[in-house]
């Protein structure tokens, strides 16, 4: 009897019943919402209030900058997380990670909102917030890679995108709760939020841990995996063998991701939210209005992000993909000037305009990833592109726009920057094959090894 046979799979290598598709969905879906609103959380509390309450003798402007430094030095981590959960990922399952990367950042999260302040314990305070952000960074670059192998692998060939975009969702769902229950406790007033109310959504993420961890233990190990451990086939050293072999893909892979992750970053690390509401900036508008308007731009990128996975099963990932990118870049020219309008609606339009291209670059990304790297180094393949991508990308781009402005005077300066990040993403798109539909099982190995890059066909 086949090894498919045995563990109850399809010969696709999914598993064979809807409700066991449902309930993967359902868990990624809960698991990585949770995941990201612990991320972004963090990235509205450096946008609002930490600079005041942890970085204050450095000065207003400098304050500002060092706030949204350590949103970005998470990144510099994401990398040992996505080879940890790569390596241990490949050798033990997708599950077992996926529970641990959820503990890590629920404790990492909870921990800051018990944090002491500047003015309490001095400079231990920011240093004790950093080393909780790298936490943090730790666990996201362990959570994506699982989360989108666990989706993309157990679904049916012909819907990997769709099934692929559930954790992408995630995303969305998490911004869209950060920034709801940050406006919630904003609407009290200055005082109240900087006394005591902005600690409120770092420790309700203590009871969304538990209700994710629930979700995902009942969860099964991906069928790919299963079939792999199997047959006794596990990589010994999964990280050293992706790049020797496959280094150039995991370069380009992670350019694509760069692209999206700049433009995400400002709104989700924080930029957008700090540039409107500075009290000495050029808008000064209210916390909680801006914060209510990034909460609806998440729910329209939540919507594209599923139309992205949806219709990437139908044009395929590549074209998807460029289309996205072409509505990113006009997204870009129109999210600034109606921003510095001043007006609420108008920053919602921009921030609601941008989503569209940021929705249709994000959709397809779980089923791209998948299909470009073979089984027994996949998990690897998927975290480390993402994780790099998300350093050249997003680590820094809060801080390097917040820079721009104050040199410049201007936020044409971070339209040309993300622009050309942008443009960069769209080269890298180019140069990637599509393989939409490659099986995706250990019997394939040998066709999923072969370089996916146009003019590059060595093994």
């Amino acid at each position: 009897m086949s090894a498919s046979a045995e563990s109850g799979l399809t010969p696709t290598g999914t598993i064979a019943t809807d409700t066991d598709r449902r309930r993967v969905v359902f868990a990624t879906v809960v698991g990585t919402t949770v995941e990201w609103y612990d991320f972004f959380i963090y990235a509205q509390g450096a946008a609002l209030v930490f600079a005041a309450l942890f970085f204050e003798p450095a000065g207003a402007g400098m304050a500002q900058i060092l706030s949204f430094f350590t949103v970005g030095i998470s990144f510099l981590f994401r990398p040992l997380g996505a080879f940890l959960a790569g390596h241990f990922g490949d050798k033990y399952g997708r599950r077992v990670v996926l529970m641990w990367t959820l503990i890590l950042m629920g404790v990492a999260t909870t921990l800051v909102g018990l944090l002491p302040t500047y003015a309490t314990i001095g400079a231990a305070a920011p240093v004790l917030l950093i080393c909780l952000r790298v936490l943090q960074g730790v666990s996201a670059g362990g959570e994506w890679g699982g989360a989108v192998l666990m989706a993309v692998e157990h679904a049916p060939k012909t819907k990997r995108g769709l099934y692929g975009c559930s954790p992408q969702i995630g995303v969305p769902l998490g911004m869209l709760l950060a920034s709801g229950v940050m406006a919630l406790v904003a609407l009290p007033g200055q005082e109240f939020f900087l006394s005591w109310g902005w600690r409120i959504p770092f420790l309700f993420s203590f009871v969304l841990i538990l209700i994710g961890f629930y979700i995902r233990r009942k969860v099964e190990e991906s069928p790919v995996f299963t079939e792999i451990a199997e047959r006794a086939e596990a990589t010994k050293n999964p990280v050293g063998t992706l790049f020797r072999r496959f280094t150039p893909l995991v370069i380009l892979a992670a350019l694509i991701f760069a692209g999206n992750n700049a433009v995400g970053y400002m709104s989700t690390g924080g930029f957008i939210q700090r540039y409107a509401t500075d009290p000495e900036g050029p808008l000064g508008m209210e916390p909680a209005p801006v914060l209510l308007a990034v909460t609806g731009s998440a729910a329209t990128w939540l919507i594209f992000t599923w139309i992205g996975g949806w219709i990437c099963d139908k044009i395929g990932r590549r074209t998807t993909y460029i289309i996205g990118w072409i509505s990113l870049l006009i997204g870009i020219a129109a999210v600034f000037p109606l921003a510095n309008t001043g007006s609420i609606g108008l920053l919602f339009l921009g921030l609601a305009i941008l989503t569209i291209g940021l929705g249709l670059t994000y959709g397809p990304q779980a089923a791209l990833y998948s299909e470009l790297f073979p089984a027994s180094v996949r998990f690897s393949g998927v975290s480390i592109s993402y994780a790099i991508g998300a350093i050249v990308g997003g680590a820094f781009a809060p801080m390097i726009a917040t820079a721009l402005v104050q040199a410049t005077g201007t936020t044409v300066s971070v339209q040309i920057y993300l622009s050309t990040l942008v443009v960069l993403a769209l080269v890298s798109s180019l140069l990637v094959k599509d393989r939409m539909g490659i099986p995706l099982g250990p019997d394939n190995e040998e066709e999923q090894a072969k370089m996916p890059i146009h003019g590059l066909s060595r093994r």
